[in-house]
């Protein structure tokens, strides 16, 4: 054997492959939705949606993402990271333009890790930050949705729905609650996740500190409930808002599963079954599902202003 043959290195990850599985997942997904169900009212709905209330909800998700920039920044100052907010905003919007085109949220991410990172000489502490922000996202996501399924189910959701819902938000709660515990216990883990568990140990040391981002995630997660009621406004459907509260969380939370690409697909089904319980017509729900797609997708583009106008920092700078 040949010293090239005796030292060669295992394939490297492809992601667009697993870009384009999870891509082609979600795709195949609202296909057979659309087959199911017949594309051709669906498509009609959809047609019904009048502009100046899908415009109103796109500027209202990329509001949403300037709150998000806010509370990410929170999470940098707890890791001694300071940058002004329009430093975060733009980053922010460098990731979110950069999950249309890249593998995954990983993307966006990844893209945020590198520009506050390098800007700030602080690499472990930017990846740390960015971690905790999608964590402390995904904590509000599933506090909220649990506090909607025990006393906002006026539409009468079955059980088997809301059991693992309220166990999901039951489960991020004690994990809440027990990281003092966990950061008592990093010295006694392998030396990778010690050196990583020390970056994030003040998320862990100090969970109260954290309250302030949750709130915010809260309030996020019931601004794109409220979005969704709009939309569905625009669309001539009559539906409480107290529904979309409901409904809506309880749908990110399956379609925050790193299944398909954004939750396309799944959303979908969601849509499908908690808004179907509630008396909203199949098609309705499919087309609901569709048009927030649409909204975060045109949402998404915006992001390319800051793309094409915020300088990538190299490393030191």
């Amino acid at each position: 054997m040949t010293q090239s043959a005796s030292t060669e290195q295992p394939a490297p990850p492809r992601p667009y492959r697993a870009f384009a599985i999870r891509a082609g997942l979600g795709f195949a997904v609202v296909a057979v939705l659309l087959w199911r169900y017949d594309a051709r009212p669906i498509f009609r709905i959809l047609s019904r949606e009048r502009p100046a209330y899908f415009a109103a909800v796109v500027a209202l998700y990329v509001a949403g993402q300037a709150m998000c920039a806010y509370r990410w920044r929170l999470l940098a100052a707890i890791l001694k990271v300071h940058g002004s907010y329009g430093e975060f905003l733009a980053y922010t919007f460098v990731g979110m333009f950069t999950n249309l085109f890249v593998p995954g949220l990983m993307g966006g991410d990844a893209a945020r890790s590198v520009y506050l990172g390098r800007r700030h000489g602080r690499m472990g502490e930017a990846i740390a930050s960015v971690v905790a922000d999608r964590g402390i996202g995904l904590i509000g996501l599933f506090w909220l949705a649990a506090f909607s399924a025990i006393f906002l189910n006026f539409a009468s959701i079955p059980s088997s729905v809301i059991t693992p819902t309220v166990a999901v938000g039951a489960i991020a709660f004690a994990g809440f609650l027990a990281g003092p515990l966990v950061e008592r216990l990093i010295h006694l883990m392998p030396r990778p996740i010690r050196r990583a568990g020390g970056i994030i140990a003040p998320y862990l040391h100090h969970p109260v500190a954290l309250l302030p981002a949750i709130a915010l995630s809260i309030v996020l997660q019931i601004a794109l409930a409220m979005g969704q009621y709009i939309l569905a406004a625009g669309l001539g459907l009559t539906a409480p808002l107290s529904l979309f509260i409901l409904c809506v969380p309880i749908a990110n939370v399956f379609a925050s599963l790193p299944v398909t690409l954004n939750g396309l697909g799944i959303r979908e089904s969601a849509y499908l079954l908690l808004f179907g319980m509630a008396g909203m017509r199949k098609e309705d729900a499919i087309a609901l599902g569709l048009l927030w797609f649409a909204t975060t997708m045109v949402g998404g583009l915006t992001g390319a202003v800051a793309f094409a106008t915020t300088p990538a920092p190299g490393k030191g700078a």
